[in-house]
């Protein structure tokens, strides 16, 4: 290779390194100023490095076959920022090659008409609006919880994180609150500030004031005293599954609704977010956002439904241990989960085949299920064996999900993924609900064997505040329209 090829190469490196550099500002003002969240091609691009912009660009050529530049999608950018526009989702990914693919010359035409309905419509609503969230248990899902909506805040997503609520605390207990917060073993540091109010016994993230209430029952707690009201209480400590227990937390003056982040017991809706989320009314108090492994799962089998149809399927769960599990072998309430985590594969039950049929109706008796424990701390595996009701083949079912998964209304559940070397690790901090690995589809006729990654941590966790943004009424327009 020349020299002058090698200095072409850099040259053209370092624009459009500068591109993304001058892109994250851009990216920053629309979100907190206008609560305008991007993406590019599904991945967001909010809080993002440079290099990362650079190499989500690159994803696009896996999708379309073609390569987008931040030379596309930069002025874009610039001009969404002088349209004052109203609260949105905007692909600009998909803005971008489909002003491409139309040929177009003028940028700022073509994206006032596409985004019609969000342009002018800034609102400066200040503090009002605001929907309280207390968390009520603080263990690996009510962090990530609380990180999450911590993130959201700072655009203005109109949830607002104001207390959380553990067991009577022991000298210090503030602190390694804190810096459980912080630090994660899983999902790495916390990025952002903590500072911890000793006196006051609150935490300070990210400039979110949050009180720390130390109770060892809803009974013992009023959120009036802390200036919360009208809240919304989720429960992630599992100690509650039926309407009368989770009713506690409704009869504590400030609280309104719950939501629970496990499956829910006797009448209550069992929510997975995307796919039976318009079940959920006014008059619904407590809810539960199912488990992990349903919503990894049901997002896929709608898919696979609507199109296909189902007869009848196996769901095997390979599932990383969790705190429910021994280190070492001793005693446990349920079979074979008292022996060490950290060196057995364990077999033991779910009900996500059973939890898929609420959420699904048309799978009502259709599935069966069985669960493997394995030597993981996180990223878990669902293993889908279905009877389909025609013909298909690996091509067409993969073609059809990697589409759901970018341009299908529950593209926020569903990522794809097809590549011979992914492997868990690949999927710690994925927001979707479920991954589909194209590499791994077995299709033979009516037999399909699906292989779904989700992380059971924070993709859940991410579909527990979908359904918080439901309930409190934080609704985006998307763009370009689905």
């Amino acid at each position: 290779m020349s020299q002058d090829m090698l200095d072409s190469c850099f040259q053209d490196w370092q624009e459009r390194e500068a591109l993304a550099e001058g892109m994250i500002p851009l990216i920053g003002q629309l979100y907190r100023k206008n609560n305008v969240v991007t993406s590019l091609y599904g991945r967001a691009m909010v809080n993002q490095s440079v290099i990362r912009i650079l190499k989500d660009h690159r994803f696009v050529r896996q999708v379309e076959g073609t390569e987008l530049s931040v030379r596309d999608t930069h002025p874009i950018l610039e001009a969404m920022a002088g349209m004052d526009m109203g609260p949105a989702h905007v692909d600009i990914g998909k803005l971008a090659v489909k002003f491409k693919n139309e040929g177009g010359s003028d940028l700022e035409a073509f994206l006032r008409k596409e985004l019609d309905t969000a342009v002018g419509k800034y609102q400066d609503n200040g503090e009002d609006g605001y929907k309280d969230v207390v968390l009520y248990g603080f263990g690996r899902i009510g962090r990530l919880l609380a990180r999450i909506l911590v993130e959201k805040a700072g655009g203005g997503n109109k949830l607002r994180l104001r207390a959380i609520v553990v067991r009577g605390g022991k000298e210090g207990d503030l602190q390694k609150r804190a810096s459980l917060l912080r630090r994660d073993s899983v999902h790495g540091s916390f990025q952002g500030t903590i500072s911890v109010d000793e006196e006051a016994k609150a935490l300070i993230i990210n400039g979110n004031y949050v009180q720390m209430i130390y109770a060892n029952s809803p009974a013992e707690v009023d959120y009036t005293t802390y200036g919360i009201n009208d809240a919304i209480v989720v429960d992630n400590t599992g100690m509650w599954r039926d309407e009368t227990g989770l009713g506690q937390h409704l009869n504590c003056k400030g609280a309104s609704r719950v939501l629970l982040t496990a499956p829910g017991k006797g009448d209550i809706k069992n929510i997975v977010h995307g796919i039976n989320s318009d079940v959920i009314e006014e008059g619904d108090k407590i809810l539960s956002a199912a488990s992990c492994t349903t919503n990894a799962i049901v997002p896929v089998l709608k898919a696979i439904e609507d199109k296909y149809g189902i007869e009848h399927g196996h769901v095997e769960t390979v599932h990383a241990f969790t705190n429910d599990q021994n280190l070492i072998d001793n005693f446990h309430k349920a079979k074979r989960r008292g022996r060490s985590a950290p060196l057995n594969m364990v077999i033991t039950e779910t009900g996500a085949a059973s939890a898929a049929a609420k959420a699904l109706p048309s799978l009502k008796g259709k599935l069966t299920g069985n669960a493997i424990r394995v030597p993981t701390p996180n990223v878990s595996m669902a293993i889908l064996n279905l009877t389909l009701g025609k013909e298909t083949s690996v091509e067409d079912v993969n073609d059809y999900l990697r589409d759901a998964s970018l341009h299908s209304s529950i593209q926020k559940q569903i990522d794809f993924v097809q590549s011979p070397e992914v492997v868990s690790s690949d999927f710690v901090g994925n927001r979707h609900a479920g991954i589909v690995d194209g590499e791994a589809t077995i299709v033979n006729g009516k037999q399909a064997v699906l292989y779904v990654w989700y992380d059971n941590e924070f993709g859940y966790s991410c579909q527990v505040v979908r359904i918080l943004q439901q309930i409190s009424n934080v609704h985006f327009q998307h763009f370009p329209a689905r």
